[in-house]
């Protein structure tokens, strides 16, 4: 790599981190002066919820880029476990604690 494409690479970082800190730091620095309306409020609420589903989704669903639904697919299984885990003790400590168990079992199998 040439002196010129170091300097771009690290140019191209420092962008990209001065991008992320302003935008992150836009929301730190306008909390409490600016109001944002109550249908916006209750709708960030469900960012969280959506960015987990998001990223956890490919991961249980796709094997190799193609759907796997069947008893074989392990995290999948241990995913609805864990969701029964949660809907029923409502602790996030012993749905992480079972849904890991469950899937090291399946994957000893």
């Amino acid at each position: 790599m040439s002196m010129s494409d170091t300097l771009t690479l690290l140019g191209v970082f420092a962008m990209a981190g001065a991008a992320t800190s302003l935008t992150r730091l836009s929301f730190i620095a306008l909390e409490g002066k600016l109001r944002l309306p109550a249908w916006f409020r209750h709708a960030l609420q469900f960012v969280p919820a959506a960015i987990l589903t998001a990223l956890i989704t490919p991961d249980l669903l796709l094997r190799n880029g193609a759907l796997a639904l069947g008893f074989d697919n392990h995290r999948l299984l241990a995913a609805i476990v864990a969701v029964v885990v949660a809907a029923w003790s409502r602790s996030v400590g012993l749905t992480i604690a079972i849904g890991m168990g469950v899937l090291i079992l399946l994957e000893m199998l």
